[in-house]
């Protein structure tokens, strides 16, 4: 019952966005500026605060099986599209990423924090995409493009984004002990929440805004990735978790987070890198949309 309450609760506030939006109090620069006061704001204040209380010793299953679930999906991707569509090296990055990298800043934090019951389950994958994964990515974008200085820009980009800075803050604190003061805690905590509810209607905006599937000849390039997201992800953490003896609520967390859906700035990257635009603008609609009834059974089976 409360798996479905929890549920419940993200679908309403889901609906209240896509309402929004059909009504045109939303459209498209308004929904992305409450992505973006989500994203520059609320979401890192949630973040720091959430992850300074985790226990790093016990997060270390699931920062293994976030990692080889991400790695062999990616890896798949690669391999199965440079066999099948002999992609250059640009739009296979960027699909390998659209079939691995989990949206566990955005939708991720509402689903645990309302069906798992505990927002730090998202943070090992967090951490694994922000600091292993997405610098070197754009290393090699940078470098297959022309834009930008590789390393140097990849840096800058890191000591600029949010939620790269919170989440390093916020392992620091975890690391040593240290507790924030009150007077600072306080209003962190308060703007800390205002993110779920503020990255609930803006993806529901975004479903209601968006373009129609099917349209633009990546039909299979974008089933492969999201059959790969939604299904053999989860599957693969699923195994890595059991077999080093995670169960209960621990087990569902990590499982529940390689079931979400791929996460939205894998689009910026392609947009801005103007490589894989297709193939990651609809492969994010569709493993969003279909995210929600995957992630429910895998609670049903494993809740």
């Amino acid at each position: 019952m409360d798996l479905l309450t929890g549920f419940a609760t993200i679908l309403v506030v889901i609906a209240a966005g896509a309402g929004l939006a059909h009504a045109g109090v939303l459209d498209r620069r308004s929904q992305r500026t409450l992505g973006e006061i989500a994203f520059f704001v609320a979401s890192p204040t949630l973040l720091l605060v959430t992850i300074s209380r985790v226990h790093l010793e016990s997060a270390a299953i699931n920062l293994v099986a976030s990692s080889v679930s991400l790695g062999v999906v990616f890896a798949t991707y690669a391999v199965v599209a440079r066999l099948r569509w002999r992609l250059s090296t640009g739009p296979l990055l960027i699909g390998a990423l659209s079939s691995s990298y989990v949206n566990a800043g955005n939708l991720g934090i509402a689903i645990a924090a309302y069906v798992v019951g505990d927002i730090t389950v998202v943070v090992p994958a967090l951490l694994v995409q922000m600091l292993l994964v997405q610098p070197p990515s754009l290393v090699v974008l940078d470098r297959i493009t022309g834009r930008g200085n590789g390393v140097r820009a990849v840096a800058r980009r890191l000591v600029t984004n949010p939620l790269t800075v919170a989440a390093v803050v916020g392992v620091v604190l975890a690391a040593t002990g240290w507790t924030l003061p009150q007077v600072v805690l306080d209003p962190l905590e308060l703007l800390g929440g205002a993110a779920i509810p503020l990255l609930l209607m803006s993806y529901g905006a975004a479903l209601r805004l968006s373009p129609p599937l099917g349209r633009a000849g990546h039909n299979g390039e974008v089933l492969l990735a999201s059959v790969l997201k939604l299904l053999v992800m989860p599957a693969v953490a699923w195994a890595v978790a059991a077999g080093l003896g995670l169960d209960g609520r621990a087990l569902l967390g990590v499982v529940i987070t390689a079931a979400l859906p791929t996460a939205q700035n894998i689009f910026l990257h392609a947009t801005r890198y103007r490589v894989g635009e297709d193939v990651s603008r609809e492969t994010i609609l569709v493993t969003t949309v279909a995210s929600l009834p995957v992630v429910l059974l895998i609670a049903l089976v494993l809740g």
